[in-house]
C-alpha cells in the first residue's frame, strides 16, 4: 500500500492517504481528503487558472460524420489557436517548455513555431482497462531492481507512481490496443528539406492487453511486432520480427531479420538499447521508438514531479489523407501550420546512465502526459552532458478504440539539423486498423517471414 499513501513530496498536490480504490466509482478514483483522480491516476480537476480543464471522461466516440474504418476526422476542427509561440515571445512561455523545445526555437528562429490551442483532455480507454488499473494499483510491484513488473495486466501498473521506474513502466505498459495493422512512412528529412520515404507495413499484437485475461495468464511475452519494408526498392521485402519479453534481464529481447536477397532468416540480437534503426538514417536508436521502449536497466531513474507543459496533443490534422508529405515536411521540423500544442500536466522523469553502462545518451528527460502516460516530449543528452536530440510524439486519441497514441513521432538531431518523422500515414491509402486478434496465427513465427514478406 506504499504507493497508495501519498504522492511524491513537492508536487503541490493533496496527499492521497488511504486511497480507496476498491470502492472507487468506475469513472474516477477518490482520495480520503476528497481529491478525485481519473481512472488512470491523473488529477481530475483542472488547474487554478482554468487553462487546463477538468477531465470529463475523455473522447469515446468519433465526431459527426465519422465512419468506422474510414479516415479519422478532427473532433476539434473548429478550434482556433489561442496564441503562437515563436522566437520573439519565447521568454514569455519558457516555464512551460522543455529544454529541447527551447533549443528548437533557437536552432530555427525564423521558422519554428508552436501554435497553442485550447486544452482538450480527450484521453480515454475502455472500461475493462480502468478496472484492471484499479487492481494493478493494489497488486503490481517492481522486481529485480526495477527490470520487471509483477502482478500487472491490461493497463498502467502504478497509477500513483512513487519512483521514476514506476512512471516509466506506466509508459511502457500503457494501453495501445490489442492488435493493430497499419501502413506508414518513416521519413528522414535532410538539412535542405529533401527526403526519400521508407514505407513499412506493421503488425502489433499485445498479449498484455487481451480483454478477459489477467497477469497469471500472461507469461513472459508482452507483445509481438512485425515490420515489413515496402519501399524504397533496395529495402523492399526486408522484415523484422520481435518477441518482446517482460523481463529482459532473464530473457533478452528476441528479434529476427529477413533479407529477401539472401532468402535467409537470421537472429538479430542487437535491436535494443542504442542500436541504430536503419530507416532513420542514424537519427533514432532502438529504444527511442515510442519515445522509450525496452528494458530500463541501464539507467537510474528519478521522478522529478509534475509540470505544466505545452505538448503536441489532438493532432488530427497529421492524419489528414489530403495532406501531402511535401507540404508537411520542412527543413528542420514539421510545418507548424499543421501542428497543434496544448497545455497539459505532465510527469517529469529523468534517466541518468548508470556507472559502467553503455549508451549513446548519458541522460534523458521525459515528459509524460498525466492522462494517458504517453511520453509526449523527450530531451536526450550526449556523453558530454550536452543536449543533443529532442523528440516529440504528436498525440491523438484514436477514439474508435479509444486509446491515446501518436499520429507521428518526430526525432530531431540538433547537431546535424536533420530529423526523422516516423509513422506518417497521410499518403498511404490504408487507415490504421484495430482488431481483437490477428487473423493469421503464423504471422509472428520466424519461419514464416519469407512468406509474409512476399519476396
Amino acid at each position: 500500500m506504499r504507493r497508495l499513501s501519498t504522492l511524491v513530496a513537492g508536487l503541490g498536490l493533496a496527499a492521497l492517504s488511504s486511497l480507496c480504490l476498491a470502492a472507487a466509482p468506475a469513472d474516477a478514483l477518490k482520495s480520503a481528503d476528497g481529491q478525485r483522480l481519473t481512472p488512470t491516476g491523473a488529477q481530475q480537476a483542472g488547474n487554478a487558472g482554468g487553462s487546463i480543464p477538468p477531465w470529463d471522461g475523455g473522447l469515446t466516440q468519433g465526431p459527426a460524420g465519422y465512419q468506422a474504418g474510414g479516415p479519422y476526422l478532427d473532433p476539434f476542427s473548429a478550434d482556433r489557436p489561442l496564441f503562437t509561440i515563436d522566437r520573439q515571445n519565447l521568454e514569455q512561455y519558457r516555464e512551460h517548455l522543455s529544454q529541447g523545445q527551447i533549443a528548437l526555437f533557437k536552432a530555427y528562429p525564423e521558422t519554428f513555431r508552436m501554435p497553442v490551442y485550447p486544452t482538450r483532455r480527450s484521453a480515454a480507454a475502455p472500461q475493462w482497462v480502468y478496472d484492471n488499473i484499479r487492481r494493478n494499483a493494489f497488486d503490481a510491484k517492481l522486481g529485480e531492481g526495477g527490470a520487471v513488473v509483477h502482478n500487472a495486466y491490461g493497463g498502467v501498473p502504478f497509477p500513483v507512481p512513487q519512483s521514476g521506474l514506476e512512471a516509466v513502466w506506466n509508459h511502457i505498459l500503457k494501453f495501445n490496443g490489442t492488435y493493430l495493422e497499419r501502413s506508414s512512412a518513416d521519413i528522414a528529412v535532410q538539412r535542405d528539406g529533401s527526403f526519400v520515404p521508407s514505407l513499412l507495413d506493421v503488425r502489433y499484437y499485445s498479449l498484455y492487453n487481451i480483454p478477459g485475461k489477467d497477469a497469471a495468464s500472461l507469461g513472459d511475452t508482452l507483445y509481438y511486432y512485425l515490420g515489413i519494408a515496402k519501399a524504397p526498392a533496395r529495402l523492399a521485402g526486408e522484415a523484422v520480427l520481435i518477441h518482446e519479453p517482460l523481463n529482459q534481464l532473464d530473457n533478452p529481447r528476441k528479434a529476427w531479420g529477413y533479407n529477401p536477397g539472401q532468402r535467409r532468416v537470421r537472429r538479430a540480437p542487437t535491436i535494443a538499447y542504442d542500436s541504430p534503426i536503419g530507416s532513420s538514417d542514424g537519427l533514432r536508436t532502438a529504444d527511442d521508438t515510442d519515445m522509450f521502449n525496452g528494458s530500463p536497466d541501464r539507467y537510474d531513474w528519478k521522478l522529478l514531479g509534475k509540470q505544466e507543459l505545452y505538448i503536441p496533443y489532438n493532432n488530427y490534422r497529421l492524419l489528414d489523407k489530403s495532406l501531402k508529405y511535401a507540404a508537411l515536411l520542412r527543413p528542420g521540423h514539421l510545418n507548424p501550420e499543421h501542428t497543434r500544442y496544448e497545455l497539459h500536466r505532465v510527469w517529469v522523469i529523468e534517466a541518468n546512465l548508470k556507472p559502467g553502462a553503455r549508451h549513446l545518451y548519458s541522460k534523458r528527460r521525459f515528459y509524460l502526459d498525466e492522462d494517458s502516460w504517453s511520453i509526449a516530449v523527450a530531451d536526450q543528452f550526449d556523453s558530454r552532458g550536452e543536449l543533443w536530440r529532442v523528440s516529440m510524439a504528436y498525440l491523438v486519441n484514436y477514439y474508435n478504440l479509444p486509446a491515446v497514441m501518436s499520429a507521428v513521432d518526430v526525432f530531431h538531431d540538433l547537431q546535424s539539423r536533420r530529423y526523422q518523422a516516423q509513422g506518417l500515414s497521410n499518403e498511404q491509402p490504408e487507415v490504421i486498423r484495430f482488431l481483437p486478434a490477428p487473423g493469421d496465427a503464423g504471422m509472428f513465427k520466424p519461419n514464416d517471414l519469407p512468406r509474409l514478406s512476399g519476396r
